[in-house]
């Protein structure tokens, strides 16, 4: 499987993956997204559009404004992986 994720056509579905998760992320903590405030299906709905309106607006807002996109966190003990990893000095 960890061979597998090297290959393009993976990556390129993994891709359209984490921009659909970073999408739930901002939704789910920055909107409430998880819970309803409302009780029966059309106002839920209602609920959704007005926050997907919202999540448009903040990220037009952001972009016209330069506000970089967050970038993913390393774990510390990936990072300490990281820095023990040999480096190829080239001559």
């Amino acid at each position: 499987m960890r061979q597998q994720q090297h290959t393009q056509p993976w990556q390129e579905k993994y891709s359209q993956r984490a921009g659909i998760e970073g999408t739930l992320s901002q939704g789910i903590h920055c909107f409430g997204l998880r819970r309803s405030r409302y009780i029966g299906l059309t106002k839920t709905h209602l609920q959704h559009v007005f926050t997907s309106i919202a999540m448009n607006i903040t990220r037009i807002v952001s972009w016209l404004m330069g506000v970089p996109h967050a970038h993913t966190r390393i774990s510390r003990f990936a990072a300490l992986a990281d820095d023990l990893t040999p480096r190829v000095i080239p001559n």
